[in-house]
């Protein structure tokens, strides 16, 4: 399975490169957290049969969650035999947010 670290991402961001980049945690894991990385499109991962067609198949895509097991790692999976091109996030949000790298409150 494909993973990106958080240095990797925040690599793409900063060279502006165009990818879609979901937010897969559990509702409450996000709540409590009350921060997303930048630009991130957040979809429950419970629902992912309501909303894996509207994934955009002409970019790269992004998941992560809040470590980066089951959850995004899950999703890649079945998006990636869907024919995405898709990476999830080692180590999630919380990965990222040890380092150091920039977070949003949610919208």
């Amino acid at each position: 399975m494909t993973a990106i670290t958080a240095t990797e991402l925040a690599q793409l961001q900063a060279q502006g490169q165009a990818f879609t980049l979901l937010d897969v945690r559990r509702d409450g894991a996000r709540l409590r957290d009350g921060t997303q990385i930048a630009h991130a499109q957040w979809h429950n991962p419970a629902l992912w049969l309501d909303w894996k067609d509207q994934v955009p198949r002409d970019t790269p895509v992004v998941v992560y969650c809040a470590h980066g097991h089951e959850i995004s790692q899950g999703l890649t999976t079945v998006l990636r035999v869907m024919g995405l091109n898709v990476r999830y996030l080692e180590g999630g949000i919380a990965a990222w947010q040890a380092a150091g790298l920039a977070t949003e409150p949610l919208r």
